[in-house]
């Protein structure tokens, strides 16, 4: 794939945007490698690419910053692209492909973490947790005038619909049978490996679900999947939870359902257009929000970043990729 490491040189790492806590690669990986940090260079980025073209081979993606034709074609050397995230969305995976650059990302490294949150999101909507502890935290308890909050809903017995039935859509469902709840999925495809009934629509999936978990990536064809219909036929007590990308559902059809009373509570982690978060949604005490922070653990960032570093490894040592994307 790639040439070894050259005596007396480090293998070069083009470094657009920092990732999260770069500061760690640079401390722990500098030896290995030498990070070009565009973000740090005076000149323009497409001039900054342009002087380092010729021996840029690897790049290590932020997670955020967009890896598209009008980048790549400034690297006519590089071969590959590590990113420490899951998702996927921000790399034009045709696009490599054609230009022969492999992709690596973090696998099913954050998926533990990701159901964890999706199932903690549930569990606070449902429970009225983050209501709960407002109440208590702003005196309203003790407070004789205050009014009580309202009663929570049950998880036990709940229809949880799942979009997505990979790593992460797996682990959710484990949890949640675990809790007495009754699995159903939509996926890309049926996955025969599993007695849960599968939806090929996820408005059918809606209308037989108490809660719809989105576990699915983003792409062309996931975009707006959630829709006013499938979010109506999800139905006035119907709770959504999405722990995958936030352009998933339509944001603006959502928040309409929420204000209105046209479904139950939404848990989130993700948006349409992070970090912005419609305003509707703060005064709502059936949403309960999190800043994209499914995957930040201690331990999983940890693990993303020694698999991002491996991959690099294994390019520059011509070996095979540890969770290299196969792009179908």
């Amino acid at each position: 794939m790639a040439h070894g490491i050259i005596h007396s040189h480090l293998p070069q790492v083009l470094v657009v945007h920092p990732p999260e806590s770069f500061s760690v690669y640079q401390s722990q990986y500098s030896h290995k490698f030498h990070f070009l940090k565009a973000w740090e260079s005076p000149l323009p980025l497409d001039q900054f690419l342009s002087t380092h073209a010729r021996n840029v081979q690897a790049m290590l993606s932020s997670g955020i910053s967009p890896i598209k034709a009008d980048l790549l074609c400034h690297l006519p050397s590089l071969r590959l692209v590590v990113t420490p995230s899951t998702g996927l969305n921000h790399i034009d995976l045709s696009e490599c492909r054609r230009r022969g650059v492999a992709v690596a990302n973090a696998g099913s490294v954050a998926s533990c973490d990701v159901a964890d949150l999706a199932v903690g999101l549930l569990i606070d909507v449902l429970r009225k947790i983050s209501v709960a502890d407002r109440y208590v935290k702003q005196g309203l308890w003790a407070s004789k005038t205050s009014y009580p909050i309202p009663l929570g809903s049950k998880l036990k017995g709940k229809r949880i619909g799942i979009i997505g039935l990979g790593s992460i859509g797996q682990e959710v469902a484990t949890r949640l049978e675990a809790f007495g709840c009754s699995i159903s999925y939509n996926s890309r495809k049926q996955k025969p490996s599993f007695s849960y009934p599968f939806y090929s629509s996820v408005f059918e999936l809606a209308t037989n679900s108490d809660a719809l978990v989105i576990c699915c990536g983003l792409s062309d064809q996931t975009h707006h999947l959630i829709n006013k219909d499938v979010l109506l036929a999800l139905g006035k007590e119907g709770v959504i939870i999405n722990v995958g990308r936030g352009a998933i559902i339509d944001e603006k059809e959502m928040v309409q359902c929420l204000v209105q009373g046209d479904i139950g509570g939404a848990g989130l982690d993700v948006f349409e257009n992070e970090p912005n978060v419609p305003k509707e949604l703060f005064a709502l005490d059936n949403v309960v929000l999190t800043p994209h922070r499914a995957a930040f653990t201690h331990e999983t960032r940890a693990s993303m970043r020694e698999l991002a570093v491996g991959n690099l490894e294994a390019f520059f040592l011509n070996k095979p990729l540890l969770s290299q994307v196969m792009d179908n």
